[in-house]
C-alpha cells in the first residue's frame, strides 16, 4: 500500500488524504451551488427593482414615476392627457398632450426641461434624424421641430393627421379626412416624396414594421400597407360581418407585431386578425370576449395580452402566440386602460382607471404581484435600458 510522508513527519494513508481532498471539493461544490442559487434568485428580482415606469395620470395633467415598485414622484403641468403619447429618445422623454403641449423631460432627474405648443390638438409624434415631427388634428398640419423644440417647418394638409412614423429619411403619415398617405423626404426639407390617394375610408392609426407601414381603415374594417422601399400600396379586407358600435378606437402601436406576423385589433368585431406582413395575406383570426383596444406582445414572443372597451373593459385576455389559442380571460380591475409587458417579459403592467391602481401581474401564473396607487391611470411607458442614466 502507498504511503505519503509529509515534512512534519506524519504518515497518512493515500486513501485518507484522498478522502479529505474529496470532502473539500464537495464543500466547495456546495458553496458554489448556494452562491449560484442566490444569484439566480437575486436576478429574478433585480429587473423589477431596476425598472422605471411612467404612468399617465389622465385627469391630473401628470406623469407618475414608479421606481422599485413604489410611486416615487410625479411630473406635472403636462397639459390635457386624455390622449397622451410618450416616447423616449437618448436621455430624454417627450410627451404630447391632447391640447397640443409637447414636453421634453430629463429621464435622469425627471424634470421638465422645455414645453411648447405644437398645435391645438396633438395626436402623435415621431423622431426623424435629430428632429421631432408632430401630427395634429387641429390645426390641420404636421409640425417639424428641432431638439430644443423650436419650430422648423409646418406642413399644411387640410386634414386631421394620424399614424405618423419614420423610416430612414422618410416621414410617413395618414390624412384621416382625405383618405391619403403622405411620404415626406427629410433630406429635402420635408418635400412631398409620394402621395397615396384612395387609401381606403378613414385611416385612423398605423404601425411600422421595418419598411412596412400598415394603416387601419376605420370605415371599411380593413388595413392598407405601404412598402417604403418600393412605395407600392395595397389593401386587405378583414371585416367578417357588419360589426358592432365601437366605444374606443383600437390602437395599432408597434406591439401587435411578432417576427413577420401582425396581430391587429378588429374594428367593431370581437377578434384579432392575423396578417402575414411579408405576403400581406390575411391568415386567420382569434376570437375574443370583447371589442379589443390594444394587443401587446411580450418581448420573448410567448404571449399576447389584449384589453377591451365596452362590456368587457374590466378584463384581460392572454393568448399563446405560438398556438394562437386563448389561455385565459381574467377580470383584473375596473376599466383596464393600458397594458405593457416588462422588458424581460416576466411581468405585465396594467392600469385600472376606476380603481386608481397600476397592477403588476406575474406572467407565469398571471397573479397580481403588486399594486401601486396611481390616480386615474392610463398609458404605461417603461424607460428602455438604453436610455437609463446611471
Amino acid at each position: 500500500m502507498l504511503y505519503i510522508k509529509f515534512k512534519s513527519g506524519n504518515v497518512r494513508h493515500y486513501e485518507q488524504s484522498k478522502a479529505i481532498q474529496f470532502s473539500y471539493i464537495k464543500l466547495l461544490h456546495t458553496i458554489c451551488i448556494i452562491i449560484t442559487t442566490g444569484l439566480f434568485i437575486l436576478s429574478a428580482f433585480t429587473p423589477a427593482l431596476a425598472e422605471k415606469v411612467y404612468v399617465v395620470e389622465r385627469e391630473r395633467e401628470r406623469l407618475a414615476v414608479i421606481k422599485n415598485s413604489i410611486l416615487s414622484s410625479e411630473i406635472g403641468n403636462l397639459g390635457n392627457l386624455n390622449h397622451a403619447t410618450v416616447k423616449f429618445n437618448k436621455n430624454f422623454m417627450y410627451v404630447i398632450s391632447r391640447d397640443g403641449c409637447l414636453s421634453k423631460i430629463d429621464t435622469g432627474s425627471d424634470s421638465l426641461l422645455i414645453q411648447v405648443k405644437a398645435g391645438k390638438s396633438g395626436i402623435g409624434f415621431i423622431f426623424i434624424d435629430d428632429m421631432v415631427a408632430v401630427a395634429n388634428y387641429d390645426p390641420h398640419d404636421v409640425v417639424i421641430l428641432d431638439g430644443s423644440l423650436n419650430t422648423l417647418k409646418k406642413i399644411e394638409t387640410n386634414s386631421k393627421n394620424v399614424g405618423i412614423k419614420s423610416w430612414e429619411r422618410f416621414l410617413i403619415f395618414a390624412l384621416m379626412d382625405k383618405d391619403e398617405i403622405w411620404v415626406l423626404d427629410s433630406k429635402k426639407n420635408f418635400k412631398v416624396h409620394k402621395t397615396i390617394k384612395n387609401t381606403g375610408s378613414m385611416p385612423f392609426d398605423a404601425l411600422m414594421s421595418e419598411n412596412k407601414y400598415i394603416v387601419g381603415l376605420f370605415n371599411e374594417g380593413s388595413v392598407g400597407m405601404l412598402d417604403a422601399k418600393t412605395m407600392s400600396y395595397s389593401r386587405r379586407d378583414l371585416r367578417r360581418n357588419e360589426g358592432e358600435a365601437v366605444f374606443k378606437i383600437p390602437h395599432f402601436g408597434t406591439w401587435g407585431v411578432y417576427k413577420d406576423t401582425a396581430f391587429i385589433p378588429a374594428v367593431g368585431e370581437r377578434r384579432l386578425h392575423i396578417v402575414d406582413i411579408n405576403s400581406f395575406k390575411h391568415i386567420g383570426y382569434i376570437d375574443l370576449i370583447g371589442l379589443p383596444v390594444f394587443a401587446a406582445i411580450s418581448a420573448d414572443g410567448r404571449y399576447i395580452a389584449v384589453n377591451y372597451s365596452g362590456d368587457k373593459e374590466d378584463f384581460l385576455t392572454v393568448i399563446d402566440t405560438k398556438s394562437r389559442k386563448v389561455l385565459n380571460d381574467i377580470k383584473v380591475g375596473k376599466r383596464i386602460m393600458h397594458i405593457r409587458f416588462s422588458d424581460d417579459s416576466r411581468r405585465l403592467y396594467l392600469s385600472s382607471y376606476f380603481d386608481n391602481a397600476v397592477r403588476v401581474l406575474d406572467t407565469n401564473e398571471w397573479k397580481v404581484l403588486n399594486e401601486i396607487t396611481v390616480p386615474t391611470p392610463s398609458g404605461i411607458f417603461i424607460l428602455p435600458a438604453v436610455n437609463k442614466v446611471n
